[in-house]
Formats: structure tokens, sequence, C-alpha cells
């Protein structure tokens, strides 16, 4: 039985409908009319819809129109601040201004996002024992804190967005107090959390999403609203994100933080209490040496570590006196609102840290992530399908939409992740004529890639002919930034177009500069696999090293498949090719972005050709004309006009 909504959706998206009327060229497409119909569906109570839809489906409007048209109270997350800012500043109003509609739409992002009052003026009083660049950009900061009205610090124009001035300004979880704070009434955060709260459309982003729904951002209790409809877009992220938030993890820097709070306190409001800033100087000087060590022993799996007889002599005297220093801190309580703020938050931390020394769990796995001066501990559990199945409860309808979700054409791996057992499941493929638009070609004669240097060196040769073919006009994707980083050098001297690599700007100033250019090079990693729009003649061919395998030595990896090992099943292909899969879907996405888009996927990997699992493969990537002859490449390029 359709239902009203859906007959108002079909109205809008039919051949002289609101859309027809609205955008000039309108070309009516039969996948994205389902789209739309099968998430007017969706939107009764309780239902849950998985859609994958290919390239040029058109699925934002066919998920926008619908939250429009319902009176529901929506909350879209996107897996990017980029598709997430596109969809409040561009195709929000445009729906809203074509459907002649009047509804309050809210962007929330991350309190990190937002400008903090208190942490500004912190800084400033703090001005002499800041360097001259710093302070320049604080003032800057304060210039712009005066006009802003949201306190998004995207706004700035006047600072980088690289300056060492921002994190120290930013709103944190850490330095939030709450209600106790005398720039509660004007906090961005806050008034950001209000305007969304009112909205009836609110655009946030997944990290935000799960972080508010599993850990409550502290000051504010939830951030966001309980929602009629919650709509995923980019969802094939979710699984790994999920597994980030159902786990846990410290930063070490967090805690040195603290503890460094602890002393300024000694030394302004708690003055007559000297002892807390001796042991919070110890603590300090211990959690430094232990970082130390780590960092000297370049190890990041913490099981391996457990070995090592004096890191763990070292680990327990770092948390026995953590515990002591606790145990003094809370003599203290009653005294100061701000203290007690801090304590319970030393509290949590030193609770994170307790339980990854211990590392008692078989079903996590226990990692360092090394970053510039900080380490990151995370427990990270193997399977988060039943904590989801508990998150996306039947109070409210839950839609899972992306490019990329099927294996082999079928949904079931990435519904089993999430636990969503009764989703309904659709497959639309791409409106585009593949077979006229696009070569896909895994050129003859390849070497193993197994030897970095042999495929280095035959990809280069390939690049340079196509590349050339092509008249610039390329993405070289990497799976790896010392592949990417030998073949750059390799290059250079052998093309005559303009090389930009990742590194040698931020990702959207690289692609704003292709774009300028008009015959460039770009050379990337994960970061420009997905996300990246490039239309039209300025991206013709899309070169790959190898298929993109997770790293077999990858620790959260490896416990996934101890795991699943242990269940009696085969990592490989429940785990492993599935994530090449959805991950080598991403990086051939860039190719052909719209029905006048011609191009050319060159693979230098011929697993996929001669290894039985290269069919998993084939069969999930759009059905381009496939050669394995380098010279029919070179020819459609240079037909490319």
């Amino acid at each position: 039985m359709v239902n009203r909504l859906t007959q108002e959706v079909e109205r809008v998206f039919a051949r002289e409908g609101a859309i027809a009327r609205w955008v000039s060229g309108y070309n009516c497409r039969p996948q994205q009319q389902a789209m739309a119909s099968a998430v007017s569906q969706a939107f009764g109570k309780g239902n849950t819809l998985v859609v994958e839809a290919g390239t040029g489906v058109g699925k934002t409007y066919a998920y926008l129109i619908p939250t429009l048209l319902s009176g529901k109270q929506v909350i879209v997350s996107t897996g990017s601040k980029n598709l997430q800012e596109q969809l409040f500043y561009k195709d929000l109003p445009e729906l809203l201004q074509m459907l002649g509609m009047n509804k309050k739409v809210a962007l929330l992002k991350g309190r990190n996002n937002y400008l903090c009052q208190r942490n500004l003026e912190k800084q400033l009083d703090a001005a002499s024992a800041t360097s001259t660049q710093v302070l320049d950009d604080l003032l800057k900061i304060n210039q712009w804190a005066g006009q802003t009205r949201d306190g998004d610090i995207g706004g700035i124009n006047s600072v980088s967005e690289n300056s060492p001035a921002l994190p120290l300004v930013v709103s944190s979880k850490e330095s939030c107090i709450g209600k106790a704070c005398e720039h509660y009434d004007i906090c961005f955060t806050r008034k950001a959390r209000q305007k969304a709260l009112d909205a009836k459309v609110i655009v946030v982003n997944h990290h935000l999403f799960f972080a508010d729904s599993l850990l409550k951002e502290t000051g504010f209790a939830e951030l966001l609203p309980d929602p009629d409809v919650v709509i995923f877009d980019e969802a094939h992220l979710l699984p790994d994100i999920a597994v980030t938030y159902f786990g846990q993890q410290l930063s070490l820097k967090s805690l040195q933080r603290q503890l460094t709070g602890f002393s300024e306190l000694c030394r302004s409001t708690m003055a007559d209490s000297p002892q807390i800033a001796v042991m919070s100087a110890r603590c300090q000087s211990l959690l430094s040496q232990w970082q130390s060590q780590v960092f000297a022993l370049e190890q990041s799996d913490w099981r391996v570590l457990l070995g090592q007889k004096a890191l763990m002599s070292q680990s327990w005297e770092l948390l026995g006196e953590l515990t002591a220093f606790k145990r003094l801190l809370l003599g203290y309580l009653g005294r100061n609102d701000e203290f007690d703020d801090g304590v319970e938050k030393f509290d949590a931390l030193l609770n994170t840290l307790e339980r990854f020394f211990q590392c008692n769990n078989t079903n996590c796995a226990y990692s360092i992530e090394f970053g510039h001066h900080n380490a990151l501990l995370r427990i990270a559990p193997i399977n988060v399908a039943k904590e989801c199945q508990a998150l996306f409860h039947a109070d409210t309808s839950w839609i899972f939409t992306s490019a990329t979700l099927q294996i082999n054409r079928d949904l079931r791996l990435f519904t089993a992740a999430l636990g969503l057992v009764k989703a309904r499941t659709l497959i639309l493929d791409s409106p585009f004529d593949y077979g006229r638009q696009a070569l896909f070609c895994v050129p003859r004669h390849l070497g193993s890639v197994a030897s970095q240097d042999n495929a280095a060196r035959q990809l280069v040769e390939v690049a340079v002919k196509a590349i050339n073919a092509a008249k610039g006009r390329t993405f070289m994707l990497f799976t790896s930034h010392r592949m990417l980083n030998q073949v750059a050098g390799a290059l250079h001297g052998r093309i005559h177009y303009p090389l930009l690599v990742q590194g040698q700007a931020g990702k959207q100033t690289l692609l704003k500069k292709y774009r300028q250019l008009g015959n460039a090079v770009l050379l990337g990693t994960g970061a420009f696999w997905e996300g990246v729009d490039v239309r039209g003649k300025l991206l013709s061919c899309v070169i790959i090293d190898k298929l993109p395998f997770i790293s077999p030595d990858d620790n959260l990896y490896k416990a996934r498949a101890e795991g699943i090992s242990r269940d009696g099943g085969d990592p490989f292909l429940s785990l492993s090719l599935p994530q090449a899969v959805i991950s080598l879907n991403q990086g051939v996405g860039r190719l052909i972005r719209d029905e006048k888009d011609r191009g050319v996927l060159i693979l230098c990997d011929n697993r996929i050709v001669n290894r039985p699992y290269g069919q998993a493969f084939i069969n999930s990537l759009p059905p381009m004309g496939r050669t394995r002859d380098l010279n029919k490449v070179l020819s459609f390029l240079d037909s490319i006009d």
C-alpha cells in the first residue's frame, strides 16, 4: 500500500513534477524515483532500509525530498565535513526554495569545531608566555570572536587552518565545566545544540552521532534530540566508526593536560594545597618517561609489548602513582567546582588507562597509535553487531545509504556488521552508460606486486604512457604513503605536467589547484579515494597501484581475524576481501561523475584476473568496457577531447 508521503514524493520526481520545473534539463531517473519511494515508505516507525545507490542515482535528493515533505524530525548524518556542509549550505536551501517550504534546519558539528570563549580568555590571560606567532593568531581569533554568530572556526579566514592557536581555543570535553562557566549563556556549542533541538532537519556527521549517542557530551547532557528518523549517508564508513565508539580510547595528551590543570589550580585558587602540585608534577614526569619508552619500542600492538618486562614494570609504577594521586585529590572535593569537575574527568581517564594496561578482553584489540608528540591508546571490539542492534532501536526509522555497500551483489555483510536483522535492502545501479563512457584495464605482463621496487617500476612505466595520452588530467591512487613517495620521486622529470602530491598542501587546496591547472596529475592515498568530485575532462584517467587489502599486521584486523577463526570462519573471505572490494569501489567512483564523463581506470595489480577472489571485485565494479591492451587505453584517452 502506497502511503500519502510516497504519493507526494512521486509527484515531485515525476516528468512534469517540481524538480523538472525547477532544474533545467532534468532527466527523470528510474533509480532515483525508486530510492525516493523506498525512503518515504521507510519513514514509518521502526522501519530500517539499506540502499546502495550507484554514482549518478542522485541519492541526496532521493532522501532529502521525503525528509522535507514528511514533517518529521530527521537527523541526516554524513561521513565527511564536506558533504555535511554541502547538504546544509547548498542542497537543503535549494530544495526548500523549490518546494516553497520554510523549515528550520540546523548544522551541528563536534565541539572541537566551535570556539570556546573561556579557553580563548585563558590563552589571552597567559599572553606573556605565548610565542609571537601564536599570540598574533590569538588576537585575530579574538577579533573574529566579536563578529561571529555561530562560533564555527571554519569561518575564520584570517588564521591558517593549521595554526597552533586553534587547538588552544576550541571547545573540548576535557576543558568544559558546563553551567559553572561564566560564558555558559553565550556558549557557541550550547547555542548550536539549542538550534538543533528546534530544527526539523539536523545535519551532523557520523562521529558526532556516535559520540553523542554513546558518550553523551559532558556539560550538556545529550547534544542531539531523539528524532523520528535517522539517515546515514556514506554509510559504508559506519562499521569502522562504530568500532571506535563502542571501544575506548585515551589520548596521553588529554591525561597530561588534566594533570597540568591541577597544577594551574594550585597556583591560582588552591594555593594552600602545594602537595597537589608536587604530586601532579611527579605524575607528569612518569607519564613522559613512559611515553618516551613506548615511542622508542616502535610497536603498536600492546599484547606484543606485554612481554617487555621493563616497560610493564614502568607501566604499573605509573598506574600506582596516578591512583595514589587520585586518592589525594578525593580528599579535597567540594572546595572548588572546577577542581571537582577535573577530578571526575581524571578518574574516567585513569579507569581507561587501567583497562588498557590489564588487556584482559580477548574480544578486543589493544593498540597504540603514534601521533606528533602524542600517543592514542585504543581498545577496539572485534564485533559490534550486538551493540549496534541496541543503538538502532525500534522507536526510530533508520536509513543507510552509500554508493558502495554490496559485495558480489549482496548487502548481507553490511547488515550483519551493524546487527540490522530486519532491514529492507535495495541495490540501485548507476544510470551511467559505463560500457560507452569508461574503459577498465589491467595491463598484460605485470609482475607481482609483492616486491615494492618491482611494483613501483612497472607502475611508473604504465603511468608515464597513460598520463601523456590523457594530457595530464590523472589521479594516481595509492594504498600506502611509501609507494606514493617512491612513485612521485620517479615521475619527476619523466612527465611534463604539473605534479601535485598529497602532503604538499591540504586536501581541498590540492583539489582546487588541480581544477585550476586543468592538466595536472594528483597523487594521493586514502583521503583521495572517496568524497572527491571532479567532473568532465579535468579527470580522464584514474590509476590505482594495487588492490586495497588491509595490512595483515593491523592490530584490529589481527584481533578480528583471530575471532573469526575461533568461530570456524575464514577471515579473508569474511573480513579482508569485503573491505578491499568496498575500498576499490570508492576509488573507481572518482572516475565517472556524470553522464557526459569519459575516462579510463588502470589497475596495476593482476591478482584481480589471476586469483579466484578477483571475480568478487569484478562483480562489484560498474560494467565498464574491459581490456588488457594498454594501447587500446592510450587510444581511448587520445579520443577524449
